[in-house]
């Protein structure tokens, strides 16, 4: 299973619901990686995307506590032990985690790569992915070239376990 994320130097990952940053080329990235797969997330990553419906071209796994709680085009289920079989269903290399911050703390232990844009900035944020540099299991596989949006540098990271 895979994990894909933009963290800050913090490894945070947003505030108030949002992102800390849109940028082009990875929003580009994650749609390539992520077209034609699994996509698991929290509700309220769904409710962030536009009109909070599901991405198009992708299975959509939702995990929520609300049992009243549906969503058009997506499978939405109701707890890890719900999640763990209906992951089953699929490939492990077809399922990407894409957050929130519980999701991610829930699931990490059971990945065995993450895409990382890593983000050279500290912002003001209230969610956070765990520091994979400091998790001896997670080991850096790959990082590109610093590439730059305006004033902002990142680079993309694969961390393999």
């Amino acid at each position: 299973m895979n994990l894909i994320v933009a963290v800050d130097n913090n490894w945070a990952i947003g505030k108030g619901n949002k992102l800390l940053v849109s940028i082009p080329d990875d929003m580009k990235f994650f749609r390539e990686t992520t077209t034609g797969k699994v996509v698991v997330m929290g509700r309220k990553t769904l409710e962030s995307f536009p009109n909070g419906k599901p991405l198009k071209n992708r299975v959509n796994i939702v995990l929520t506590r609300d049992p009243k709680y549906t969503v058009k085009d997506a499978i939405v289920v109701h707890s890890k032990e719900e999640l763990d079989k209906e992951l089953k269903k699929y490939k492990s290399d077809d399922i990407f985690v894409i957050g929130g911050e519980s999701i991610y703390r829930m699931l990490v232990d059971e990945c065995n790569r993450a895409f990382v844009t890593y983000v050279d900035y500290s912002y003001d944020a209230d969610t956070y992915f765990p520091n994979l540099d400091d998790k001896p299991e997670w080991k850096l596989a790959e990082e590109s070239e610093e590439q730059t949006y305006y004033d902002i540098e990142f680079y993309f990271r694969t961390y393999i376990k």
